[in-house]
């Protein structure tokens, strides 16, 4: 059956794939995106090549979510959503506070209001949910139960002990997280995502809409935003090596996260809007493979055939989880999919791409001024 999808955010990294996507299986999709300067630069029309790669795809509003009118002007005829639209920073979520609940908590709870109180024809919402939202998510004692460490301590950190522990408790093993783990967010960006995400599941099925969240590992890939220095530390190296500069580790460098390649990211969204065993589900998406900051560097390393100095600095932001690393089980059985792409050949397609990107300015170290201004940054 064909749907007409709205894709808030939609002309973002993962939005515009899917636009993409869904109009290549007949589907018809409405954007609704703020297009914002740290995204997509000052003049978007001129310099957002995701904003272009939507021409003769999908017809573009450029609103705000939290914008009501400019919602819903956005859903009319629509059958189904695709809730993109968030502020995404971690570290920088917890210095704008304000902005990210509004964008993010306020945006949703506007969507779900008009949903509720006015006509409509939706079906079907899917939010774009985290991993941030489990915190250091979940680890095996010696003993062999699952636990769910708290955040890790500031004095910890300070001394140099980065590992993740737990009152009582000897060393811990990273494993896994499942959809059924404690959610304790460490950041004020993972605890508007969980706001997010328990609003949509709550409220949709009260008012006859099916809900899916799609809780996202770290998403790369070709189209991700390399003017963004919160965007996610391959564009951020990319742009290093690049440019000559050495790139500073935190930490002790064998901080690891689960990368999951865009292209898979987009297939399993697809399947939320469009599977019919999808309706209620919570899903986490992602590789299954935990890959460290280390290992990243070597990787880009040898995809741009060059290097550049790294040094491991023992620096730390607050807010920060030590490990991250998914169980896709449930993905698998739901929706029949399973990631493909592996982080080598992943990253190699990333660095193909950027090399045909130009060289953008280095605001990441303006990033970290601001948190160590405000004692984010250790």
């Amino acid at each position: 059956m064909t749907e007409h999808v709205l894709i808030t955010g939609g002309a973002g990294f993962i939005g515009s794939r899917l636009a993409r996507r869904l109009v290549s299986e007949g589907h018809e999709v409405t954007v609704l995106d703020a297009l914002i300067p740290q995204v997509h630069g000052d003049e978007p029309e001129k310099t957002s090549s995701l904003l272009r790669s939507l021409d003769g795809i999908a017809t573009v509003k450029r609103g705000s979510v939290t914008d009501r009118d400019a919602l819903r002007d956005a859903l009319v005829g629509v059958t189904a959503v695709v809730h993109l639209a968030a502020e995404t920073g971690t570290g920088q979520s917890m210095y704008e506070i304000d902005r990210y609940v509004e964008a993010n908590v306020g945006g949703t709870a506007r969507l779900l209001d008009l949903l509720t109180n006015e006509p409509h024809m939706v079906k079907r919402i899917v939010i774009a949910s985290s991993r941030s939202i489990y915190g250091e998510g979940s680890y095996r004692t010696a003993d062999g139960r699952t636990v769910y460490p708290s955040h890790r301590a500031d004095d910890d950190m300070a001394a140099g002990d980065f590992q993740v522990h737990m009152p009582g408790e000897g060393e811990l093993t990273l494993i896994p997280t499942d959809e059924s783990a404690k959610l304790h967010p460490s950041s004020v960006y993972g605890i508007t995502k969980q706001m997010q995400e328990s609003l949509i599941m709550t409220v949709a099925p009260t008012i006859g809409i099916e809900p899916v969240a799609l809780r996202y590992q770290n998403v790369y890939g070709p189209g991700q935003s390399l003017k963004n220095p919160y965007t996610g530390i391959l564009s951020i190296f990319s742009t290093l090596i690049r440019q000559g500069k050495a790139i500073n580790i935190f930490e002790d460098g064998r901080e690891s996260r689960d990368f999951v390649y865009i292209d898979d990211v987009v297939e399993a969204t697809f399947l939320a809007v469009t599977h019919p065993s999808a309706p209620g589900e919570t899903l986490n998406v992602g590789s299954g493979v935990a890959t460290t900051v280390t290992e990243v560097v070597g990787a880009l390393f040898t995809a741009f055939r060059t290097e550049v100095p790294t040094h491991i600095t023992g620096n730390y932001r607050l807010g920060d989880i030590r490990h991250n690393v998914a169980d896709t089980g449930r993905l698998r059985t739901v929706l029949g999919f399973e990631p493909a792409t592996s982080f080598s050949e992943g990253v190699q397609r990333f660095v193909d791409w950027v090399l045909t990107e130009p060289v953008e300015e280095d605001t990441y170290q303006k990033s970290l001024d601001e948190m160590a201004s405000r004692n984010l940054l250790k």
